[in-house]
């Protein structure tokens, strides 16, 4: 069978360095006694090779291209029943396991925000994720506050996630090599349940907070309708990118109080 061709409106790059895809691979640890552990978008199974080498967990792998289902059926015949072609994004991950299970991929430039908010909604499933994506992205989603490139992911998954920026994967070991550099990242389900706040404001707040970087909380936060004693307190004096996720917690709760009032 011919080679799968990389398909640009899929964002697929495909690794082709074996080292660097069993890194990914021994980089995951199986937290909260995973034994499941589903790969998204494994093209031509670089990264497959590696994990059903691992009889400590069971490999499912997910991808939308036909030709690469296709491809993986045949050179893996021991994952039979479980290579879906299927679009993650729409795919109802709470059917495929009772249970937790990891992820893992080279993701999706195009789509990889979207596989890590995904996650972010089966958290209480996912004990952890090793990814790769866009370099740019990745030390946004890994950066601490007070930080430049700390933003609106960095909150909502450092909410819930410990993040840990692994290492930096250059263009050329791609095909097609893409035009920026990527990294691989992890993120491990940290201790906490639920905020203790409502999580639909908190993730409200977040969104304001950032919607104008160079403002003060006191100017993003306006459409709140916040009294005016509320938001001379120093805190409204600072930007969304000083703010730690429990100051955002804490910010959040003050505002659910006050719209209780």
């Amino acid at each position: 069978m011919k080679l799968v061709q990389p398909k640009k409106h899929l964002g697929q790059h495909f690794l082709t360095d074996l080292k660097i895809a069993q890194d990914i691979v021994e980089a995951l640890r199986l937290p909260n006694g995973a034994k499941h552990v589903l790969e998204v978008g494994p093209g031509m199974g670089v990264l497959t090779q590696f994990l059903i080498q691992h009889p400590e967990y069971q490999t499912t792998i997910v991808d939308i291209d036909r030709e690469s289902i296709a491809w993986l059926n045949e050179h893996f015949p021991q994952l039979e029943g479980r290579v879906l072609l299927a679009d993650f994004l729409k795919t109802d991950l709470k059917t495929l396991f009772d249970g937790p299970f990891c992820v893992i991929g080279n993701f999706p430039y195009n789509i990889s925000t979207q596989i890590l908010f995904k996650v972010l909604d089966h958290r209480n499933q996912v004990p952890e994720v090793v990814g790769m994506l866009q370099k740019e992205v990745a030390e946004r989603i890994a950066a601490p506050h007070g930080s430049k490139t700390y933003g609106i992911m960095s909150v909502l998954l450092q909410a819930f996630y410990d993040i840990e920026y692994l290492f930096t994967v250059h263009e050329n070991v791609f095909n097609p090599p893409p035009k920026v550099k990527s990294a691989v990242i992890r993120l491990t389900r940290n201790k906490v349940e639920t905020l203790p706040v409502d999580e639909k404001l908190f993730v409200k707040v977040v969104k304001a907070s950032f919607a104008t970087r160079r403002k003060t909380l006191r100017n993003c936060l306006k459409p709140f309708n916040l009294p005016e004693e509320m938001t001379k307190v120093p805190l409204f004096d600072k930007r969304a990118e000083q703010l730690s996720v429990q100051d955002f917690i804490q910010l959040t709760h003050q505002i659910q109080i006050q719209h209780a009032v």
